[in-house]
């Protein structure tokens, strides 16, 4: 990866260099063929030069080429040796392919580890939480009802709760990890933050048809079709943070991941995409005003979550985030329409990944299972 800093150094983190990566869609023959040529004049060079090491991509750049450190210093741009302009290829990524699964490089105990590590979380989970006799998940919902009558403040509060305890701990991440480490603040944030999730989805649940009725569309015959697959979608985008679920369960250690390709190229913010892709089917379906609260709460959590995203990213990766920044946009399909991203001929391929298989898998699970999760919510009497 390279980083250009605002003291003008070209530092080589070889730590990163297997999240350089290239699309298998883009050539692998060299990029400049023939000798290549410094970009600028020898007159023009400072007596101080950078040499780039190319260990990621040798095919990019050659260890021959140097870059004059005080041009850096005043544009704080990354050059490519050979182009007409001053930018980094837009054929060549410098955040790391989202989706990649690679079946021969899966260890079967890192799984064992995972499914026992998942067995026990839900277990305490249950005993510690759910469970009315033992846990205290239920005492935790009466408190924060004791506010108000109202479902919707209920509502609304339950969501704020959660906004608060996950982005507060994701904006301690760095601190935090320098603190006791990577893999043990993940156990804290998902400790802490799954609990909170489970009361505020039981909440909606089962109190998804209380508040005002606003609106009554359901008997229009296209719309539960139209809805269906807007929310069908937003699976796609709202999952993409759990590619690794080794990382998620804290069995390999958790990293800040620069994602660039698959629906990152569509949206730098597909998680907030999907949030209001759910959010405004499920609202325009029940049509009441908890519906409303809750999209209002988990909406504006994402738009703060995307604006703190970006500083974290910007803070880890430094230039590498501007470069991505400035081919990818947070509205959907923006920076493909004003030509800052251009999608590879086979992009679709980005999206035949096991991954995606297995969001779509349990989005479709998920669907049917809806009596089922409206039960056990039921049971709990939250």
């Amino acid at each position: 990866m390279l980083k250009i800093n605002t003291h003008s150094k070209v530092q080589i983190h070889t730590q990163m260099a297997t999240s350089i990566l290239l699309s298998s869609s883009f050539s692998s023959h060299p990029q400049f063929p023939g000798t290549p040529k410094f970009i600028f004049s020898p007159l023009k060079l400072n007596r101080t030069v950078t040499p780039i090491n190319t260990c990621s991509n040798r095919g990019f750049l050659k260890t021959t080429q140097l870059l004059p450190s005080n041009y850096l210093r005043k544009n704080r741009r990354v050059f490519v040796i050979g182009e007409s302009d001053t930018s980094v290829s837009k054929d060549v990524m410098v955040g790391e392919d989202s989706a990649n699964f690679d079946l021969a490089k899966q260890k079967i105990t890192s799984w064992i580890y995972f499914t026992v590590v998942l067995g026990v979380v839900l277990f305490i989970l249950d005993i510690a939480w759910l469970d009315n006799s033992t846990g205290f998940g239920k005492v935790f919902i009466d408190s924060v009802s004791s506010v108000s009558e109202s479902p919707e403040v209920a509502m609304f509060l339950l969501t704020l709760i959660f906004a608060i305890v996950h982005s507060g701990l994701a904006t301690l991440r760095d601190p935090g990890e320098k603190l006791i480490g990577e893999r043990a603040f993940r156990v804290l944030f998902a400790g802490t933050s799954l609990p909170l999730a489970v009361s505020t989805i039981v909440y909606f649940i089962n109190h998804r048809y209380d508040g005002v009725q606003l609106w009554q569309l359901q008997s229009v015959p296209w719309l539960h079709h139209l809805l269906w697959v807007t929310n069908f979608i937003s699976f796609f985008f709202l999952y993409p943070s759990t590619f690794n679920l080794l990382e998620v369960a804290a069995v390999d250690k958790p990293k800040m991941h620069l994602w660039e390709s698959g629906i990152m190229r569509i949206t730098r913010h597909p998680q907030l995409v999907g949030q209001v892709m759910w959010c405004v089917a499920h609202t325009i379906w029940i049509g009441n005003s908890v519906a409303v609260s809750a999209s209002v709460g988990l909406i504006g959590h994402h738009l703060f979550g995307a604006w703190n995203g970006d500083r974290r990213l910007a803070i880890r990766h430094g230039e590498a985030f501007e470069i991505v920044k400035s081919r990818t946009s947070v509205f959907p399909f923006a920076a493909i329409i004003d030509g800052r991203q251009k999608l590879p001929k086979d992009y679709y391929k980005e999206f035949i990944r096991l991954p995606y298989v297995v969001i779509t898998g349990l989005t479709l699970g998920a669907y049917f299972a809806h009596p089922i999760m409206q039960a056990a919510s039921f049971r709990l009497h939250w």
